[in-house]
């Protein structure tokens, strides 16, 4: 499965330790990320992350473009919702497109969580057919 992480400024730490705690798992996996995020997670997991732009200039339409294409198959955006900057990825584009695309996306920690649990069970087996 193809796994894309975001993460807003404030959320990058918690993105960090997601990534650790659910190493093993997302090891199983091609994962990409936005240049900063996933610079960061490669530095505490040692994970190899394709990575595109940082998203303020044009990492989220290089993402996009994966979601578009049916190359992304489980997006986590860990947001901000109260203080996320102008410079930082849209939320609302991302979910428009796996929502058009039907791509599972998690924008919190709690949906993040079951959504890699889910996967390591074999229930995003679906995507594959969906393909």
């Amino acid at each position: 499965m193809n796994i894309a992480l975001i993460a807003h400024d404030s959320k990058k730490k918690l993105m960090q330790n997601f990534c650790i705690a659910y190493r093993g798992i997302l090891a199983q996996h091609s994962l990409y990320a936005t240049a900063t995020t996933g610079r960061l997670v490669e530095d505490v997991t040692n994970l190899g992350i394709h990575k595109f732009l940082a998203g303020h200039l044009g990492g989220e339409q290089q993402l996009g473009a994966q979601i578009e294409h049916n190359q992304i198959d489980l997006v986590i955006f860990l947001r901000d919702p109260i203080g996320a900057k102008l410079h930082e990825p849209e939320v609302s584009y991302l979910v428009r497109l796996c929502d058009v695309h039907n791509i599972p996306m998690a924008t919190n920690l709690a949906t993040a969580e079951l959504l890699i649990k889910s996967l390591d069970r074999g229930d995003m087996e679906w995507r594959e057919v969906y393909k």
